[in-house]
């Protein structure tokens, strides 16, 4: 095709359509990116980041997984916050959609804490949860 004939098939004034920016996955509390950049530090330079996902399990259905991945795979969410780096499992953002990931110092415990607008429910122990997948509008 030359360039006179390509140039008489492109519709003058065109624009190519405006794409709607991808929601966050998920947002990171200024203490959960602290503490995850400070234990990543400790980790080494072979860390890709913190992994997170969703399995089956526990008295309400769900469990949140944290695990430590060495790689970023193909299909992973990368959300990357004041220096931290979170992967999410791509079986799981329909289940993270929205969710703010925070860090709780307590009396006698310190644990991450997931604010999932998708969760419908709880078990009493809070080890599980009840997730439903976001819409998809």
């Amino acid at each position: 095709m030359t360039d006179q004939t390509a140039s008489h098939l492109a519709t003058p004034g065109a624009t190519t359509p405006q794409r709607r920016p991808r929601p966050k996955v998920m947002t990171l509390t200024p203490r959960a990116a602290d503490r995850v950049r400070a234990i990543m530090a400790s980790k080494g330079p072979e860390i890709a980041g913190l992994k997170i996902g969703v399995k089956k399990g526990g008295c309400a259905g769900m469990e949140y997984t944290m695990t430590w991945a060495d790689r970023i795979e193909k299909f992973d969410e990368v959300v990357e916050q004041d220096g931290a780096r979170v992967i999410v499992d791509p079986q799981a953002v329909l289940y993270l959609l929205g969710t703010e990931m925070d860090y709780k110092t307590e009396k006698l415990s310190s644990t991450f804490v997931f604010n999932n607008p998708n969760q419908s429910g709880a078990c009493g122990c809070g080890e599980s949860v009840n997730l439903t997948p976001a819409r998809q509008d």
